[in-house]
């Protein structure tokens, strides 16, 4: 097997159950503004994505004005601020356990997300999760110029951690941007699950190495 000494993990969907909340409060969002469009086809088209990349991509497709997509991004970040507060935020399952057990084989692990930084502590206070003991960094889409698919997330986590082989780098999402974003970086192994946003057959369109129900599952080939 691969020497992996750098996982490189998505948050929602991939290691926290946050019961799709960003992509149902960007419904809203979107359709409060006049639109019409289904969880579905916001699960399909933005997952993974920076949000307010995501939105304005979206409002394209649907022959939107891309010019509404600021005033929908600020109001979306307002409704999820509000949606966090009162909502019930737990690990996948395993996911806690798993990465405990990857810091005790002396791997790096680093949490990245298309959210804001803002909204990505929320998430990990929730959980309680402390950097050091459940993961070694936090990187989001404010930490870089181009967000995913573009690889510099994870050639940041590399930097950080002074690793410049990208072969020994894991990354696992449930997003196919997620896949690319490994992909593009040149990532030893990339993995997808099923606990997230996309199907199967939507994963399967990015071919990842693997394609598990859940990160935990991981284990068994690291």
């Amino acid at each position: 097997m691969k020497n992996i000494e750098l996982l490189v993990l998505d948050m929602a969907g991939t290691t926290i159950d946050e019961d799709n909340v960003v992509y149902k409060t960007l419904t809203q969002a979107v359709n409060n503004h006049g639109y019409h469009v289904t969880l579905e086809k916001v699960l399909s088209s933005c997952a993974g994505m920076e949000k307010l990349e995501a939105i304005t991509s979206l409002l394209k497709e649907i022959g939107g004005n891309e010019e509404d997509a600021a005033i929908i991004f600020q109001n979306f970040s307002e409704q999820l601020k509000e949606a966090y507060q009162k909502l019930e935020v737990k690990p996948i399952n395993g996911t806690e356990n798993f990465l405990l057990k990857m810091k005790a084989l002396h791997k790096k692990v680093v949490l990245n997300t298309g959210y804001t930084s803002e909204i990505a502590q929320q998430l990990l206070d929730k959980l309680q999760w402390k950097e050091n003991i459940h993961f070694d960094a936090l990187i989001t889409a404010d930490d870089v110029s181009e967000s995913r698919p573009s690889p510099d997330m994870i050639n940041l986590a590399m930097k950080k951690f002074n690793i410049t082989e990208p072969e020994k780098v894991l990354k696992a999402g449930d997003s196919v941007i997620d896949i690319e974003e490994g992909k593009n970086a040149g990532c030893g192994l990339t993995i997808a699950v099923l606990s997230g946003a996309q199907s199967r057959t939507e994963l399967e369109k990015a071919h990842p190495d693997y394609i598990f129900n859940t990160i935990s599952e991981a284990e068994d080939i690291l």
